[in-house]
């Protein structure tokens, strides 16, 4: 493992990112696939990051203040079932913005925010340090879909993993269930799983959520080919292809793609991808549950819900859960 390194009193910062190689491999092998794709984790560069930050604020975007309602409202209820002094890991951290509104009441004795994003990490962990000088930061670049090996050095204390956004959403059920699966061997018998679960709702809804009026998403979405540009050293031209997201309500889920808009050639160091008018790269999916349908699929993976709540509309759930 990476060593560690100070960056305040009290955060450490660990580069165990995937070698490049291994990227480079992971990318050519989704876009060399009869449906094109592109793994979400590469949205969250640094304007990837801040671009959804932007999402977040948006009136059609509801998962995020409809989480952040719920985890105010019911953070010392929370914070009992972590338990005092818990180690709260959090992968795919991001800003960190929805652990620091239960810092105070579950004074961890470790917060552990794991990112892809290095810089952008960096200086949320160092932010974190200076604004709770009682508590240790070991942040982590890593990506969290690998062995969570980051876990070996840290402290003592019950395990609490927290796995905000519906990010569980962005995985097909059966990958979903196999993370779920690793968070039950990280969290051993008397560790918890925090997570947030976005609903089944109407078409309607969903649909206005991944496609704002004012084009935030479908820049997010298009900038995901400048991170590819430079793990592959690759020309997508971004201005070539056109945002699509739509809900499938048979399988449950949003699907977000890149249209091409011309017959086209990109090439990339090694080689070219050959893309038709009207061809599509898949880029994210979000599957929504009901309470009910998660209940079944965490317990598919040996974790039982021993709390939920949810907003007042049925737009939104978060979910505690133990050793089943």
């Amino acid at each position: 493992m990476a060593q560690a390194i100070k960056t305040a009193p009290n955060v450490e910062f660990t580069d165990a990112a995937p070698a490049q190689d291994d990227s480079h491999s992971e990318l050519i092998r989704g876009l060399s696939q009869a449906q094109k794709s592109i793994d979400p984790k590469w949205f969250y560069d640094e304007q990837g990051s801040e671009l959804f930050e932007h999402i977040t604020q948006l009136p059609e975007y509801y998962p995020t203040r409809t989480e952040i309602s719920i985890l105010r409202r019911n953070q010392q209820e929370i914070a009992a079932l972590c338990g005092p002094s818990c180690v709260f890991i959090e992968p795919g951290s991001g800003n960190c913005e929805k652990a620091r509104l239960l810092f105070d009441a579950l004074r961890p004795a470790a917060y552990v925010p794991v990112d892809i994003s290095a810089d952008f990490l960096r200086d949320a962990a160092t932010r974190l340090g200076l604004e709770y000088p009682w508590m240790t930061v070991h942040a982590v670049c890593s990506d969290f879909s690998d062995d969570w090996t980051f876990l070996d050095n840290l402290p003592p204390g019950k395990r609490v993993v927290f796995y905000p956004g519906s990010t569980i959403g962005n995985l097909a059920p059966h990958k979903a269930r196999a993370f779920l699966q690793r968070v039950r061997r990280v969290i051993g018998d008397d560790g918890g799983l925090l997570l947030g679960v976005d609903l089944h709702k109407s078409s309607e809804r969903l649909n206005a959520a991944y496609n704002d009026a004012s084009g935030v998403t479908a820049r997010f979405n298009l900038n995901v080919l400048n991170q590819v540009n430079d793990a592959l050293d690759a020309d997508f031209d971004a201005a070539a292809f056109e945002h699509n997201a739509f809900y499938d309500e048979n399988k449950r889920r949003i699907e977000m793609h890149l249209v091409s808009k011309v017959d086209q050639s990109v090439r990339y160091s090694g080689g070219q991808i050959a893309l038709a008018a009207g061809e599509s790269i898949h880029t994210e999916n979000s599957y929504k549950y009901s309470v009910e349908s998660f209940a079944e699929l965490a317990a598919s993976a040996g974790l039982g819900i021993v709390n939920t709540w949810v907003d007042d509309e049925q737009l939104f759930s978060v979910h505690y859960l133990s050793a089943g």
